[in-house]
């Protein structure tokens, strides 16, 4: 398994950080109008079901081995269904910028799990990596400190995203899935967002979507085209060719493109704390894309 990012997948990565970086504005729009089930029931349904198509339209195989059937409904668990509602729950809480910055904390998380569970060789590289992203996410977190100990139960759901993330990424790693990947994210999609759907039914009213204003519209269609539809197979694409440390530092740029979106569309003004916090990203970046030396 790769120790670092191949050049063939850096616009995979580049794409699903900004991807995902802009979404933690979108989704913060999005629920302001549409009800928590009901928006993640969109994502999932209407961005498994575009997938579906164009594999079907692409003439791609879309089945998956009896056999790992199991293995499919485990990760979708704790990626899919877990990550999807602690999220859009905590994001209600707390500033869309913060929250990506909680749920990116998932390398704290998977990186020594992968050690103790993967048998993932720690080296020196990747220990610097992991203070380094991590000192850049604590900087951007210093300034919403007080905000956050106002509101304990977002940021605590929020982490615990975070945590979910990282357990269905492991075990991507430990039980691979035998079937090709955007088949396979297109069924973890399908198959994840059975309980939200559920959800949706018995606690939303679905009727309220004829009232949604333009932009919370656009912004689930971001989320059903890019968000879901794209990045998950991007996402499944990463993981599944490079080691969970590699995956998880290359990840962490995405939080910073979501503070900064949420200071463009929500006119705040980036301060010393996030151009130090983007430094050390991109440092902490380049551990795992620049290869060692032989």
């Amino acid at each position: 398994m790769s120790e670092h990012l191949p050049r063939r997948l850096w616009w995979v990565l580049i794409g699903l950080t900004l991807v995902w970086g802009f979404n933690w504005t979108a989704m913060k729009v999005a629920i302001s109008e549409v009800a928590p089930f009901t928006f993640r029931t969109l994502c999932l349904a209407a961005g498994s079901g575009v997938l579906f198509a164009v594999l079907k339209a692409s003439g791609q195989p879309l089945s998956i081995p009896r056999s790992q059937w199991r293995r499919v409904a485990l990760i979708a668990l704790f990626s899919i269904t877990c990550w999807n509602l602690l999220v859009v729950f905590g994001l209600r809480l707390i500033p869309s910028g913060r929250a990506a910055i909680l749920a990116y904390t998932m390398p704290a998380w998977a990186i020594p799990l992968s050690v103790w569970f993967l048998n993932e060789r720690m080296t020196a590289r990747k220990l610097l990596g992991l203070g380094l992203g991590m000192a850049g996410m604590a900087l951007l977190l210093v300034q919403e400190f007080s905000s956050l100990a106002g509101v304990p139960l977002g940021a605590l759901l929020v982490l615990g995203a975070a945590c979910t993330w990282a357990i269905g990424t492991l075990l991507q790693k430990k039980y691979p899935v035998q079937a090709p990947v955007a088949a396979l994210t297109a069924w973890m999609m399908l198959v994840g967002g059975v309980p939200i759907y559920l959800g949706a039914l018995l606690f939303e009213d679905f009727s309220a979507l004829g009232e949604v204003s333009l932009w919370p519209a656009l912004a689930v269609t971001y989320n059903v085209l890019l968000s879901f539809a794209w990045a998950h197979w991007a996402w499944i694409k990463l993981a599944t060719s490079v080691s969970v440390t590699t995956f998880s530092l290359a990840m962490l740029m995405t939080p910073v493109v979501g503070v900064f979106s949420g200071m463009l569309f929500l006119g705040e003004r980036p301060g010393w704390l996030d151009f130090a916090a983007l430094m050390l990203v991109l440092a902490c970046l380049a551990t795992v894309v620049i290869p060692a030396r032989k």
